[in-house]
């Protein structure tokens, strides 16, 4: 991957970006697009859109949600012992003791998800699975009213970990989940602004807010945008290691490009299309089925309006929802050629209908 590109990545996902406290995030995706772009801005709640070649016909959007999954400060009891619920889909299982940092007005302030040794609790049968209610984070105070002067309830948390480079072109962060979405819009702005061919479309690239606490972000951003066709990249779960059943989530592979999903809110004319060029790029894909819903921004912004052609691209991506969620790089680079190359097969004033 390019040097600046990676760079920018690993920014990205290590700037934290709860649902609903987007904010640093967006301003670290705002100001990488801005040299490819003509015009960025940003709505009332935060999401975030950069515009290239205004004026052109379709409009196409580019859309990834910048949030992630978190904590927020809940109650603290008497003796400073800060109690959390859940900001999107966090496992309460696998974040017991973990090292963690409280976004308060004040500062950064840093915990550890509270565990009790085995030694101290007498089991019967097997040990319980903790629910979300049952986590307790302890910031080194005594007291609550030591707690209160450092942070106070409504203050998101997210996990420590960050992004690092593992081998085979893998790499793990807690945050791809969707960071890889936001970057791998913001780079088709790049490789268009690079291209000898310029597009005969406007190109709307979006970094929404707020999925996964109800995918409404996208909704409120596919509203004021109007496009005309709309591509939304978001992560897949791979399936290529040991416990998952093939046979009911399908087989994605990391190493292998990115899926496209079909059926439901995925508009087959556009998947079509995606397909297609693809094959003339010698970009490899897989392929998704989905029932009624494919759990992306996808499924409220075809319903749109009057209804906005869409389609759903997936980066693959092992252990997701975790602070060890891992991807290929190299998957993640095919997505913005594939999307820049989409981009420059639309003709002027394209529509994609179902043709009946």
């Amino acid at each position: 991957m390019r040097s600046k590109s990676l760079e920018f990545l690993q920014t990205l996902v290590n700037t934290p970006s709860p649902s609903g406290h987007e904010k640093r995030g967006q301003r670290v995706w705002l100001d990488y697009v801005a040299k490819y772009a003509e015009e960025t801005f940003t709505d009332a709640y935060g999401n975030a859109v950069a515009v290239y070649n205004k004026g052109g016909s379709p409009r196409i959007m580019l859309a990834a949600h910048a949030d992630e999954i978190a904590l927020t400060v809940n109650f603290i009891n008497p003796e400073g012992f800060i109690y959390v619920r859940k900001i999107g889909g966090i496992d309460a299982a696998i974040t017991k003791a973990q090292r963690v940092t409280i976004h308060s007005h004040r500062g950064p302030v840093t915990g550890v998800v509270g565990n009790v040794a085995p030694h101290l609790t007498k089991e019967e049968g097997e040990r319980k699975t903790p629910k979300i209610h049952d986590l307790f984070i302890d910031i080194g105070v005594s007291s609550r009213a030591d707690a209160e002067k450092l942070v106070q309830i409504g203050d998101p948390i997210t996990l420590n970990d960050e992004f690092e480079l593992l081998r085979n072109d893998l790499a793990v962060a807690r945050a791809f989940d969707n960071r890889i979405g936001t970057f791998a819009v913001a780079e088709t702005l790049r490789l268009l602004q690079e291209s000898k061919n310029q597009p005969a479309c406007e190109i709307c690239a979006v970094s929404n807010i707020m999925e996964e606490i109800g995918l409404l972000g996208a909704r409120q951003i596919s509203y004021t945008l109007k496009p005309d066709a709309a591509i939304i990249v978001d992560v897949t779960h791979a399936t290529d290691y040991p416990t998952v059943n093939q046979l009911q989530h399908g087989e994605v592979k990391l190493g292998k490009g990115p899926t496209l999903t079909h059926g439901g809110c995925n508009h087959p004319a556009l998947v079509k299309r995606l397909e297609s060029v693809a094959r003339k790029q010698e970009i490899p894909i897989q392929h998704e089925a989905m029932s009624a819903t494919s759990g992306t921004d996808t499924d409220v912004v075809f319903w749109t309006r009057g209804g906005i052609p869409s389609a759903l691209v997936s980066l693959p991506n092992r252990y997701m929802h975790s602070p060890v969620e891992l991807v290929n790089l190299k998957d993640l680079e095919k997505i913005p050629n594939l999307l820049a190359a989409f981009v420059l097969s639309v003709k002027s004033g394209e529509e994609f209908r179902v043709e009946i």
